[in-house]
């Protein structure tokens, strides 16, 4: 299970799934603007919802295993 914060969000933001993906700033941008990272806007605010990270790591372990 990913865990970020003790709260258990259904959102990160790009630093947390940073975190989460340990991938860089850029990596995280370039994967949102490539639509391989779906994400929303709330004002300024860019969330990534926790699902979108888990289908990601899962869609890149299946392309993996094949």
């Amino acid at each position: 299970m990913l865990t970020v914060v003790a709260n258990d969000p259904q959102a990160l933001t790009v630093p947390e799934a940073m975190t989460a993906l340990r991938l860089s700033r850029s990596k995280v941008y370039d994967l949102i603007r490539s639509k391989q990272l779906p994400s929303y806007t709330s004002g300024r605010a860019r969330r990534i919802p926790v699902d979108a990270i888990r289908h990601y790591m899962q869609d890149r372990l299946e392309e993996n295993a094949a």
